[in-house]
């Protein structure tokens, strides 16, 4: 077997448990072939000699900030084959202040709707609401997705700011609570694909912390994607 580059990048908010979250995955690329190197920064992304032998990023790097060379290094990476994937806000809310950033993802986190206001403690709990991850046609025969049929979830749900060059495999519907101020549902992209040069990027927004991604579902969807978005 022709041994793979996997770079692992995480760090950001503790919240997301971005060494226990990636440390759950490190297993599956190394059985599948991958040397996997561990980094606490993004200031990888800025050496362009080892970024060119990357086939794989699972970036786990919440909120944070990227310098104008690391993200100009990633996305160069990405443009020539290198795959980019990730989870939740370690992905999907990276680097907020940078746009390109966004514009290479495809899809923003803007917020996660909670409980009621009476019902708040304070916690990451207060966020953590039961919704449907609902599949949609393009899943059915999708090597991600494959197989998978809408499941639940009691977690964060993300409502995603988005353009339509993403490839979307799955949704969430945001229902109207007799406490919210929007006035229709509002459904946003949960798991998508984006094809940028030669490069694949794959999102996953279920993933708040380790124990949504041992759910089943959730795992072998991420476990998937990885190897997918890989050159």
């Amino acid at each position: 077997m022709t041994t793979k580059n996997a770079l692992v990048v995480r760090g950001g908010w503790d919240g997301h448990q971005p060494v226990q979250a990636t440390d759950l995955f490190i297993p599956h690329l190394r059985a599948n072939g991958y040397e996997v190197r561990i980094e606490e920064s993004p200031k990888i992304y800025a050496d362009a000699e080892y970024m060119g032998t990357v086939d794989l990023v699972m970036q786990c790097m919440t909120m944070s900030t990227i310098e104008k060379d690391e993200f100009e290094g990633l996305r160069t990476a990405v443009e020539h084959g290198t795959g980019l994937a990730g989870w939740h806000g370690g992905i999907a809310d990276s680097y907020r202040n940078t746009s390109d950033y966004l514009h290479l993802i495809g899809g923003q986190f803007a917020c996660h709707p909670g409980k009621h206001p009476d019902e708040r403690i304070g916690e990451q709990s207060d966020n953590y609401v039961p919704y449907t991850v609902n599949m949609l046609p393009a899943a059915t025969e999708h090597s991600i997705t494959r197989g998978i049929s809408d499941f639940d979830l009691v977690t964060e749900q993300y409502w995603v700011l988005a353009d339509d060059y993403i490839d979307v495999l799955a949704t969430t519907t945001q229902k109207v609570r007799a406490w919210d101020p929007w006035h229709r549902e509002v459904t946003s992209p949960a798991i998508w694909t984006r094809e940028w040069g030669a490069g694949r990027i794959f999102v996953c927004t279920p993933g708040h912390r380790v124990e949504v991604l041992q759910d089943p579902n959730v795992r072998t969807i991420i476990e998937r994607g990885l190897l997918w978005a890989s050159r």
